[in-house]
């Protein structure tokens, strides 16, 4: 028998191409959920937002996301834990380890645009795991692509049956709102871009006589015909195949203006699926297991400037977590117990008595954790599904300021720690590289050194563009090979050999002269 509490959680990641709207669309769950009163755009930052889910330096100055931020709230009897994920492709490793920890995901996609490049990456990772999307397409008060054809793009693009379960009334200056097919209402707004506006008019009847006092005959008719294609075309909702990732439900609408979330949110709550198991390297775990379990995901550093503190992210997986209880770190093979842990509703912070499977807990780290870490009540356990990838940018890292070394030495494993970017230390004379997707992390290391640590670095480029973790089943071949291949081996975060290279025929090429070393793209190989 599952408990009630954790029927209750609907923990989602928002995910999208940068300036699709997803931070917005954050906002505005947590205006209708009450966890807010007025919504501000990020860019603006204003002192009398009670919101926001951009919270560093950095992401103020630039108006993006390049942290995940973890928000819950209430709504209708559920409790909803949204995971606001970086859109920047540079950070896209932060939103791969983010898919790992949810249930399900909306993924936003931006009218005038339609798929974008990263779009399809993100899809790509829903799709290793079957997680549940629900495919939400924004902006639609400006003119973009007709509705009929964005389906059609998705469709093609990111390789997944659609349905749509609410329709646009026009696009662009003839806006007007948007349809419920789910609950068969109509919603007629002004926009809003702050504050939840009354509706001009609810109707559950299309044929209803008081809506023409608000479309014109010609704007209903193509309603009604639309909506004849639509299910004439998609059909209704096969929930069973929503949960298992093969179909995505559809929703239009206008995040900055409000128009269309109040319907997305009203079914998301209902078709959304609760915490479910998850797989371990040992074995499955149950949701309604007695035992606690869980994992953690994320790291982040310095969340309060006035404070060095360091906070893990943990997603908890079954049994129930108590403040103050030990639980087995089963890396560590040791007992901790946690006096502070947080819960995050909007941007309170608030000590949490006990929380549920599918709630993320925050937990004060004095440099325990490493993301991937599983707490338990004693079982070894190791929860699958948060790999390294093989960053594509590899730099040295060079101290500016001697006088600093110690705090660059700690800023850098600290950030690394936290997944802004992989950490490769090269013998001998103890080399830090860091590798990373993109350009935009290393202005985020030198920042936060700078910012948060008073260490200045300056990075070299290396001629490295590939990193493979080496394992084999020959022990003394391995050491063998480290030992040869020396200038091209660095140790990962965990001590684990990483080999090296400039390219593509340099990782072949060393293959064919070592058959007993494995080579892995992703450091899942244990």
């Amino acid at each position: 028998m599952i408990h009630p509490e954790i029927e209750k959680r609907k923990t989602f990641a928002i995910i999208s191409h940068p300036d699709a709207g997803k931070t917005t669309l954050t906002e505005k769950f947590l205006l209708f959920g009450g966890a807010i009163n007025t919504a501000g755009a990020v860019k603006r930052n204003k002192a009398n937002q009670s919101s926001t889910s951009d919270f560093m330096e950095i992401e103020k100055q630039r108006g993006i996301s390049v942290a995940t931020s973890v928000m819950g709230f209430e709504y209708k009897d559920k409790r909803i834990n949204i995971l606001d994920t970086p859109g920047h492709k540079d950070f896209a490793e932060d939103t791969y380890r983010t898919l790992s920890a949810v249930d399900s995901v909306i993924l936003v996609v931006d009218c005038v645009k339609g798929v974008e490049e990263q779009t399809e990456k993100l899809m790509a990772v829903c799709r290793m795991r079957n997680t549940p999307v629900i495919i939400f397409i924004n902006k639609m008060d400006r003119e973009g692509k007709d509705a009929f054809d964005l389906l059609d793009e998705i469709e093609n693009k990111l390789n997944i049956s659609l349905c749509p379960l609410s329709w646009p009334i026009g696009q662009g200056h003839t806006f007007k709102g948007v349809y419920s097919i789910y609950n068969k209402h109509l919603n007629l707004f002004e926009p809003d871009k702050t504050k939840i506006a009354d509706p001009v008019i609810e109707v559950s009847d299309l044929n209803d006589p008081n809506l023409n006092n608000f479309l014109k005959p010609k704007e209903l008719e193509e309603l009604k015909g639309d909506l004849e294609l639509v299910d004439g075309v998609y059909g209704t909702l096969d929930q069973s195949m929503y949960t298992e990732g093969l179909l995505a439900p559809v929703f239009f609408g206008s995040a900055i203006n409000n128009f269309g979330i109040k319907e997305l949110l009203d079914t998301f709550i209902n078709i959304a699926p609760s915490p479910r198991s998850r797989e371990a390297e040992q074995r499955e775990v149950l949701v309604e297991e007695k035992n606690f379990s869980g994992f953690v995901f994320k790291i982040h550093a310095n969340l309060d400037p006035k404070h060095r503190d360091r906070i893990a992210f943990l997603r908890i997986c079954s049994g129930k977590f108590e403040r103050n209880k030990f639980y087995f770190h089963t890396r560590q093979g040791k007992k901790l117990k946690f006096s502070n842990p947080m819960d995050f509703m909007a941007n309170e912070k608030s000590i949490v008595e006990e929380a549920w499977p599918g709630d993320v807990v925050g937990l004060y780290d004095s440099g325990n954790f490493k993301i991937g870490d599983t707490l338990t009540e004693g079982e070894q356990l190791q929860f699958k599904g948060i790999p390294s990838f093989s960053p594509e940018i590899f730099k040295e890292v060079e101290n500016k300021d001697p006088l600093r070394t110690k705090q660059l030495e700690k800023g850098i494993q600290q950030l690394t720690e936290e997944g802004v970017a992989q950490l490769f230390t090269q013998q001998p004379g103890n080399r830090k590289i860091i590798g990373a997707v993109g350009e935009l992390q290393f202005e985020v290391i030198a920042f936060r050194l700078e910012h948060e640590y008073g260490a200045k670095a300056h990075f070299r480029m290396l001629s490295y563009s590939r990193s493979n973790w080496v394992t084999s089943t020959d022990k003394k071949k391995l050491e063998e090979f480290v030992k040869r291949k020396g200038q091209h081996i660095g140790q990962d975060k965990d001590g684990s050999p990483v080999f090296l290279a400039d390219n593509d025929f340099m990782i072949n090429m060393t293959k064919r002269d070592y058959p007993d070393i494995e080579f892995h793209k992703t450091s899942e190989f244990k």
